[in-house]
This record gives C-alpha cells, sequence and structure tokens, in this order.
C-alpha cells in the first residue's frame, strides 16, 4: 500500500504510526502470554517495550513483524491493516539480538540481502549500502567479511541492513545486549541519531531500564502480558502510577501509612505530607520515593525525620547510604557524598512533592 513509508528506491519521508488493538496470543491453551494489548505508537516516535523476562514484549515484536501470528486483535500501519499480511509485505525491518548476519558473505552482501530480494537494480542497490553503511559509520568495511568484525561492527551491520530497505516500521529486539557496557553507551546514542536522521518509527524491546531511560520518546513497561503504564521516561520514573513500574525502572523505596481523623497521612516516622496524598480516615496508603530525592537537613522541619545511618555503597559518582527509622529501612542516593559515620544519626527531609502515591 502506497500509505505505507516507501519501498526500496522510494522518495517519500512519509512517517509510520503503528495501531494495535486487543492483541493476544498463547502458545499453550490457558497460558496467555499477551492479553489484550491496546497501544498507539506516534510516526517518526522511538517507542520502548520495557519489562522482565517472559513478559511479553519479544512476542508483540515478533506479532508486527509478522513471524508470529496473534490469537486475536488487529494491526494498523498508517491506518493500513496488516494483521494477516506476510512479512514481505510489511516493511518491518527487524534488527536481532544475534545479529542474524550470514558469515560466509561480505559486509556489502549482507547489507544488499533485502534489497536483492526485492529485485532491485545493481545500481540502486550499490547506491542504498553504500548510504546504509554510511549512516552507522562502517562506509569503509563494504569488503569485509563478518567474522573479521568486532562485536559492535556487526552490530552496526545488522542495523545498516534493516535500514538499506527503507523500512516503514524498524523493530529492534535487545539488540546491545551482547555488548560491553562502553559499547552499549555508544550505540544507543548511534541509534537514536539514525532513528531521528532517517525520520524512522521504531520500536525497540529490552529489559534494561537504562537504554529505555536514554534513548526513548515514550515507554511501555510490560509485566505478565499487560502493559501496565505508558509514558514519557521522565514521567515513568518520576510519577509511576504503581509499585511494579516504580521498582522496575530504578530504586526505590515505599512507605505505608493511614489517613487518620484530621486527614493526614500517618506513617511509622509520623505525620508526612504529601502532594496528591489523602483519603477516608483509616485508608491504608502507600507512597513511593526514590533515593535521590531525599536530602540531608541541618534543622528540625516538615518532613525531615531522624535516622540512623546504617550502611553504605560508594559507586564514585555517588553514594547509596542505608538508613533505619522507625524500625524501617530506607536507601538514600547522594551525589559527589562527604564523609559520613556509620551509626551516627542524620536528618533527612522527604519532599512532599516527591512522595508518590502506588495504586
Amino acid at each position: 500500500d502506497e500509505r505505507l513509508a516507501p519501498a526500496p528506491g522510494g522518495k517519500s519521508d512519509k512517517m509510520t504510526s503503528v495501531e494495535i488493538k486487543g492483541i493476544t496470543k498463547s502458545y499453550q491453551p490457558g497460558v496467555p502470554v499477551l492479553k489484550p494489548i491496546d497501544l498507539a505508537i506516534k510516526p517518526g516516535e522511538l517507542f520502548f517495550l520495557l519489562g522482565p523476562s517472559g513478559c511479553g514484549k519479544s512476542t508483540l515484536l515478533r506479532i508486527l513483524a509478522g513471524l508470529v501470528e496473534p490469537d486475536s486483535g488487529s494491526i494498523r500501519f498508517n491506518d493500513v491493516e496488516i494483521t494477516r499480511l506476510p512479512p514481505e509485505k510489511r516493511r518491518a525491518a527487524m534488527v536481532f539480538q544475534n545479529y542474524a548476519l550470514w558469515p560466509h558473505l561480505s559486509v556489502f552482501e549482507n547489507v544488499a540481502f533485502g534489497l536483492r530480494a526485492a529485485g532491485e537494480k545493481k545500481a540502486e542497490i550499490e547506491r542504498e549500502v553504500q548510504t546504509a553503511l554510511e549512516l552507522v559509520r562502517m562506509d569503509g568495511y563494504a569488503g569485509r567479511k563478518i567474522p573479521s568484525l568486532s562485536g559492535g561492527q556487526q552490530q552496526r551491520v545488522a542495523l545498516a541492513r534493516a535500514l538499506a530497505v527503507k523500512p516503514a516500521l524498524l523493530l529492534l529486539d535487545e539488540p546491545l545486549s551482547n555488548l560491553d557496557a562502553r559499547l552499549r553507551d555508544t550505540m544507543r546514542r548511534e541509534i537514536r541519531r539514525i532513528c531521528k536522521e532517517r525520520k524512522l518509527t521504531a520500536i525497540y524491546v529490552t529489559h534494561d531500564r537504562k537504554e529505555a531511560l536514554s534513548m526513548a520518546d515514550r515507554l511501555a513497561v510490560m509485566d505478565q502480558g499487560v502493559i501496565r503504564q505508558i509514558d514519557t521516561p521522565e514521567k515513568a520514573y518520576n510519577a509511576p502510577r504503581e509499585k511494579f513500574v516504580a521498582s522496575f525502572l530504578g530504586d526505590a523505596n515505599f512507605i505505608g501509612g493511614q489517613i487518620d481523623s484530621a486527614g493526614r497521612w500517618q506513617t511509622a516516622f509520623g505525620p508526612l505530607d504529601a502532594d496528591g496524598i489523602s483519603g477516608t480516615p483509616g485508608e491504608t496508603v502507600t507512597a513511593m520515593i526514590r533515593p535521590e530525592r531525599i536530602r540531608f537537613s541541618d534543622a528540625p522541619g516538615n518532613n525531615v525525620i531522624e535516622a540512623r545511618l546504617t550502611g553504605r555503597s560508594f559507586t564514585g559518582e555517588s553514594c547509596e547510604w542505608e538508613f533505619e527509622a522507625a524500625g524501617e529501612k530506607f536507601t538514600v542516593i547522594e551525589s559527589a557524598p562527604p564523609e559520613r559515620t556509620p551509626g551516627r544519626n542524620y536528618l533527612l527531609h522527604f519532599p512532599a512533592g516527591h512522595l508518590i502515591r502506588m495504586r
């Protein structure tokens, strides 16, 4: 369909929207991998599916690629129904975790593979392969064989192969998990740069929260076949709606308490003010605060508690302090930390605006 993003040789800059409605999948009767999934992805968006192993994110990606058939539901690219189309008709290019490159072929031939399969002419193939290799900064490697390349270089070739066919949708299945930490940081920046330069709609699967938070325009946190929250990285991290999302996206302290007869939230530390926390007398309320949001205080005051320092974990740029107060344990993360003495009591401030009510 011409309303989809351009096929090889096309000149349209039209970006692709994706609409997923009621998608379900079970590999065994009565054991759903995906419960009804509804999701809308905007044209040109770098969208992440984030969650633990077995949550259904890779299955959803493979359904989008046409490699797995859903049990029910529909998928539309730019308002075009593609749910039952075979993979080659969708123009959805996939980059796999293990790269899936042919070791006996050169870099050029690996990148050209999809173009040759589409029946493109020789001149067009040479032009598109060169463009794709330049985009991933591998243009000097066209004649090399795959085994002679590093892991990072192989990942760039796999990405170039996907880009060469000018996909309507770029699908990335944990593409950086086999790289070392330094290379992952570099490739994160490169993948985001390429997607934005090419105005690509891309869906990226990972279990790595740092990857998702640093790269995504928006993300969906998945668990047990269900989407728990869809948001920007900043909103999902700073204002998670439930404990699973809060814990999966980063370190989190959870504080329980009850609403008293005066409408105040009473905790083990005493009454705490928290923006947006209210309820009926006797109602139990749990709130979350990120460890880096808690501040050391010089004087007593509202939402300031006294706590004993019980341990530390130094990471270089910051320190993770372990505290105990009123029988409760919690963590504080401090950047550029000074020396502090375990066993000593400190005053800590819990900002009302950073105490987030959990469902």
